[in-house]
């Protein structure tokens, strides 16, 4: 005799045509929750996530943050709900990074989110298992961080920014503005190993322009102070500023020195032009901030940073500040006017 079929009229081993309609529901039930992405299963979940910052204080860095959180939003988190932030703060010095970094892996923090190559490493040096998101890493293959931008190998990934790349195009920028440019003062952080690229290529697009670079190094808050003094008593033709957490944080200082000190400038970021710097080119943060989330989501979920590819910016941004250039006096060609993403009056 063939098994009776559960479903059919002739229902068999006693069961009632209710208790086989609520036999029914459940297996529908159980079907449909087995067939669900990990992501829907896993939504009830609050992740934690260890954010080393050099600074935690969120009026500073409200507007690049503003569309990371819109980002996650779009993926399902919302800050204090399934999606926790425990933030440490170096304040601008980078021998605290490892001490914090290691504070963070003993709240067993589901992610490691960074904004520096140093920090980045700081995290990598004490733990191999959690994976660690860099939100702006200059040279991640040449610090060590990953075996190739398309293969990481490891536990670190993110968003590289191609800044090294482009020193080089913001000295050329300065130069056009002003052709007889000769020297160029670089304030920059010789303690991230990212700038060390930077300054390679500025170096390179120097001696191409036949300008003389005078480097100035500053490796926590209390250094800008006396570079400032002696940047100006060598009167140099222009100010370029190599990009890193330490410069954005003093981005009002340095930008208002600048004008103090009648020095055209030249920045990475568009805040330091709000600030009243001369001039910014570099990548869209905004753009790869609300990116950003998108990475967040992937390793969360389970993903492997070691087979999530390092992604470059797809946005580029150059601004001038023109109430800036008609303190210093400059006249800004249209040639470079027209190639300007914005200009700030």
């Amino acid at each position: 005799m063939s098994a009776p079929f559960l479903f059919g009229k002739d229902v068999g081993y006693g069961l009632s045509p209710d208790a086989i309609a609520k036999l029914s529901t459940a297996l529908i039930v159980l079907f449909l929750v087995l067939s669900l992405p990990a992501e829907a299963q896993t939504a009830g979940k609050a992740y934690r996530i260890g954010a080393l910052a050099n600074t935690c204080v969120r009026t500073e860095t409200a507007r690049l943050m503003g569309p990371f959180f819109a980002g996650l939003r779009e993926f399902g988190f919302v800050e204090g709900e399934n999606i926790l932030f425990e933030c440490r703060s170096s304040e601008g010095h980078t021998e605290r990074l490892p001490e914090l970094a290691a504070e963070l892996v003993d709240l067993k923090v589901d992610l490691v989110m960074v904004w520096t190559t140093p920090a980045a490493l700081a995290a990598k040096s004490v733990t191999s298992t959690i994976p660690i998101l860099i939100l702006a890493a200059h040279d991640p293959v040449g610090a060590g961080l990953a075996a190739s931008l398309a293969r990481p190998g490891g536990n670190v990934t993110g968003l590289a920014t191609l800044v090294p790349e482009l020193s080089a195009k913001r000295l050329e920028l300065l130069k056009e503005l002003m052709p007889r440019m000769s020297r160029v003062a670089v304030l920059w952080n010789r303690a991230n190993p990212a700038n060390s690229l930077a300054l390679r290529q500025a170096e390179q697009a120097a001696h191409r322009l036949s300008v003389a670079l005078q480097l100035y190094d500053v490796r926590a808050p209390e250094d800008f102070e006396a570079r400032f003094t002696a940047i100006a008593q060598l009167h140099p033709d222009a100010l370029l500023v190599l990009g890193d957490s330490l410069t954005l944080q003093r981005r009002d200082d340095i930008a208002q020195f600048a004008l103090q000190a009648h020095l055209p400038s030249s920045f990475e970021s568009r805040e330091s032009v709000v600030a009243g710097g001369l001039m910014s080119y570099g990548p869209n943060y905004l753009d790869m901030m609300r990116r950003a989330a998108f990475y967040v989501d992937r390793l969360l979920h389970g993903v492997k940073p070691a087979d999530l590819p390092f992604e470059q910016p797809r946005k580029f941004q150059f601004v001038i500040n023109m109430k800036t250039a008609r303190s210093l006096r400059l006249t800004v060609p249209h040639s470079l006017l027209l190639q300007t993403d914005e200009v700030m009056e």
